[in-house]
């Protein structure tokens, strides 16, 4: 059993996502962001950084903060979403770093200039729109002729779709990026991710195209 402090934010829904994937027992806790809840000293004991997801596991007492570490965590637990071949394994570690040190944290300051405070800053909103469109070319050419990011389906893919799914936030036609496209709407379409998608709560129905 585990417990998931999270909250509908695309660095929470890949933590849900990835225990339905695994099929995994856990309760939630929603750490309503907009309300600072993630301010509480509760929340600090177990998330030093002040930042959702976090996770506990009560078979080991292992207590996680950072969304890329617990999806090692998990798949390394489970032996599933990372392969064990090394050159699949770092393929597919590369890709998640790609993720969390670059497309997400781009992409959420896409969401703060072009979403939250248009207006406000010119340079600002040019310079991570143009980065967002990079980044997505970099994410379409990399799916060209394959499923999904590293080989297999992976922690690459489940780290990286739910931010994919803001792509209106981020200005982006994903009907420029066919094969972005077409992998996120295969990965849409799989259960464990429509039900980790409403963790804690339903917000919206997953965009589409």
């Amino acid at each position: 059993m585990f417990d998931l402090y999270t909250w509908t934010t695309p660095n929470g829904r890949k933590i849900s996502i990835m225990l339905e994937e695994l099929g995994l027992p856990y309760t939630v806790h929603a750490i309503d962001i907009e309300v600072g809840a993630q301010f509480a000293p509760e929340f600090l004991a177990i998330s030093p950084n002040n930042k959702i997801p976090a996770l506990v596991d009560r078979d080991t007492g292992m207590v996680l903060m950072e969304s890329g570490a617990i999806l090692l965590y998990l798949a390394e637990k489970t032996g599933r979403l990372l392969s064990r071949e090394p050159e699949a394994r770092w393929r597919t570690v590369e890709w998640l770093m790609w993720q969390m040190g670059g497309f997400g944290p781009m992409l959420g300051q896409a969401h703060h200039f072009l979403k939250y405070n248009p207006g406000r800053s010119d340079y600002a909103e040019k310079r991570y729109a143009t980065e967002a469109r990079r980044l997505y070319g970099v994410l379409d050419r990399r799916l060209s002729g394959r499923g999904y990011i590293a080989g297999d389906y992976s922690v690459a893919d489940i780290a990286t779709w739910p931010w994919v799914s803001r792509f209106g936030w981020q200005g982006i036609d994903l009907n420029d990026y066919p094969e972005v496209r077409r992998w996120y709407l295969n990965i849409a379409d799989r259960p464990a991710v429509q039900r980790g998608y409403h963790v804690p709560a339903f917000v919206n129905d997953i965009p589409h195209p």
